[in-house]
């Protein structure tokens, strides 16, 4: 006698079932539901490699998050006419910052011009500064709100009030990935958690497998990098069968239970793990790499998580989120004259080599490389507020009206200096940028229509810009 199922189970059979089988009356095992491949005769890999709407520049996305905001006026966007205003307030009205700010600040850095494109790049940048003819820098950015919450998620997700998709799984979810040994979207974070946590590369209503592998990369062990990366009780061959047992009784009990994402999801992560013991140990081991490569890079986290980087988009890896440090490291309220410094020598020479070693491996190309924080910061100095900036007033406020992000290869316009803040570096004021413009250019290219990569949840059709956001073709080359 077959066993009894509830009433739930019986309902979700009966309705969700024959829905299924309609549909797959009337679709073949290739077509696209809003970038998913739909297989009626079975299962189909959901990071199987798949095409994009139309031939793209980009294949790999690297996003550099200098997380906390960076100051603009102090990075990208020199301001010279703060030395004019130095200690008085500012001729600039009708602009709300998060908290009372006072005087203009000049940058204590210097700027120089930098390649044959002549960007301008702080002192604290050398390295970045010497593949300036790869950059194209957008001075125009602008968020919707001085508050790191919203505007991470604005950033990562393209929402600031809900958890949503992030801009990882978005890539992954259209495209796949090229390798099937290793996770198609790595995110990798030292010492914990950021602020918002794993919503930052969360897959949402999306299926699970789209969301971003978290690697702590305070550890330079790859055992202690990789938790369980390798089993030293059991070979591989034992393993495999182990697993081939487990994927029959989980085939069977998701045969029983119909379509159901978060079991798929679990399935295709027990294989993914077997498979990444293969794999991901060379990848994450960077002692491989020769002498020269590693002094290139230079010493520190953030260097090793660029070369890294590196490793997993030659691997074929999709998207690789790189965050420097836990919490909010570039939220300089105070002291930003050190502590932007600071920051910066941590992770100038790694960046710089890794736009440098990208582009003698061929890799440039096909790899758009984002720089970004969630906002920028004021021009003015922040006044003394409890606990913000502990009585000091060398520091800058949250400032989502005007910052700077920069990307480089994967088919932008390179040597390029794009939009304007005033000529204080309060707002963008000269072919302004918002976000979800900069998620439909990068999504353009990789090779998608970012009205048409949509899923639908809740009975609508959701995309990453939302119903926002326009392809800014003055960035692309």
């Amino acid at each position: 006698m077959p066993p009894l199922i509830n009433r739930r189970e019986m309902l979700s059979r009966c309705g969700t079932g024959l829905g299924l089988l309609g549909l797959a009356g009337v679709m073949s095992s290739a077509d696209l539901l809003g970038g998913v491949a739909q297989a009626a005769d079975g299962y189909v890999n959901p990071m199987a490699p798949k095409a994009p709407h139309f031939p793209g520049k980009a294949k790999h996305v690297i996003h550099i998050f200098a997380n906390g905001g960076a100051s603009h006026v102090d990075t990208f966007d020199p301001k010279p006419s703060l030395e004019k205003y130095a200690g008085q307030m500012l001729p600039v009205e009708n602009l709300r910052t998060e908290r009372k700010t006072g005087a203009a600040f000049p940058s204590p850095f210097k700027f120089q011009k930098h390649g044959q494109s002549g960007i301008e790049i702080s002192e604290i940048f050398p390295h970045v500064a010497e593949s300036a003819d790869e950059l194209c820098v957008i001075r125009s950015m602008y968020a919707d709100v001085p508050n790191h919450e919203p505007s991470l998620m604005l950033m990562n997700c393209g929402e600031s009030r809900q958890v949503r998709p992030s801009m990882g799984s978005w890539v992954t979810y259209g495209l796949g990935t090229e390798n099937q040994n290793l996770p198609g979207f790595i995110s990798m974070c030292p010492n914990g958690l950021p602020i918002k946590d794993a919503e930052n590369w969360s897959s949402a209503f999306l299926p699970g497998v789209y969301q971003g592998t978290y690697i702590d990369t305070k550890e330079a062990d790859v055992e202690k990098l990789l938790a369980n990366i390798k089993n030293h009780s059991l070979s591989l061959a034992d393993q495999r069968r182990q697993l081939d047992l487990l994927a029959a009784m989980n085939r069977r009990h998701a045969d029983e239970r119909g379509q159901n994402m978060a079991l798929e999801s679990r399935i295709h992560s027990f294989e993914l793990a077997y498979r990444m013991q293969m794999e991901a140990t060379d990848a994450f081991d960077i002692a491989r790499e020769p002498q020269h490569v590693l002094d290139m890079y230079g010493p520190g986290v953030h260097a090793r998580q660029c070369l890294i980087a590196r490793r997993l988009i030659e691997r074929g890896v999709r998207f690789v989120q790189l965050w420097h440090g836990q919490g909010q490291p570039w939220d300089n309220h105070d002291d930003i004259a050190d502590n932007h410094r600071r920051l910066a020598t941590e992770c100038d020479q790694g960046i710089g080599a890794l736009l440098k070693d990208l582009k003698q491996r061929g890799l440039l190309d096909e790899t758009l490389v984002l720089w970004a924080g969630e906002f920028g910061r004021t021009p003015t100095v922040e006044l003394p507020q409890a606990g913000a900036n502990a009585g000091k007033i060398n520091g800058r406020d949250h400032n989502n009206y005007g910052f700077t992000a920069w990307m480089a290869g994967g088919g932008v316009k390179p040597g390029t200096v794009y939009g304007a803040t005033d000529e204080f570096g309060f707002q963008a004021v000269e072919n302004k940028v918002h976000v979800h413009d900069l998620h439909a250019t990068m999504l353009h290219l990789l090779g998608f229509d970012h009205k048409r990569l949509t899923y639908r949840f809740a009975g609508r059709d959701f995309r990453l810009t939302d119903v926002h956001g326009n392809v800014v073709p003055e960035l692309m080359a």
